[in-house]
């Protein structure tokens, strides 16, 4: 198991994961995730799912892995990477049960997902991890190594795979149909 949990209460996650590290994770677990992410925005998603519909090799290996909605900004000299902010998962939604199905075990963004994608997750076994928004040049910090594997003339849309250590993140939808959104607005509700 690639999951354990700290003194401090937050799960400690070391990807690739498997169906029993997802099974693990519960709505509104705070994580650290330490190992790879891929990078994908729109544009990588839209060259992605033509191949998945012809049956043909993808440009990385998704099993196991978890995708980060985030197009990176250029680093400055000497830094790693630029601000890594997270986008908007919603926008990935018409791609995420093709990628689920294929074996991606986490997704990573900002705001809410469909319930197409919320049952894809308990289908396939999969986990929509939230990123902090307007806190990208504070998560760069995190990030160890990043190299563009894939549809480089996309720039920033680029797949790139990033080395990360600690990557600090919250479990938003898990695999047993839990939405952190809709459990914590119903706790305000009058």
């Amino acid at each position: 198991m690639s999951i354990t949990t700290a003194a401090d209460g937050i799960k400690d996650v070391t990807t690739p994961l498997s169906d029993s590290d997802v099974e693990s994770l519960k709505t509104g677990d705070r994580v650290r995730i330490t190992g790879v992410l891929y990078t994908a925005r729109d544009a990588a998603h839209g060259r992605l799912f033509p191949l998945i519909e012809r049956g043909e090799p993808l440009p990385i290996d998704v099993r196991g892995q978890v995708i980060y909605y985030t197009g990176p900004s250029p680093a400055r000299p000497g830094d790693i990477v630029g601000s890594i902010g997270p986008t908007t998962g919603g926008r990935m939604d018409k791609f995420t049960p093709a990628l689920l199905k294929l074996g991606l075990k986490g997704t990573m963004g900002k705001g809410a997902r469909s319930q197409v994608v919320k049952d894809a997750f308990r289908q396939y076994k999969g986990v929509y991890f939230g990123a902090i928004g307007g806190a990208g040049a504070v998560l760069s910090r995190f990030v160890k190594k990043v190299a563009i594997v894939a549809y480089e003339d996309l720039g920033t849309e680029a797949i790139r795979r990033l080395e990360v250590e600690d990557f600090p993140a919250i479990v938003v939808n898990d695999c047993h149909g839990g939405d952190l959104y809709e459990e914590g607005m119903a706790r305000y509700a009058r």
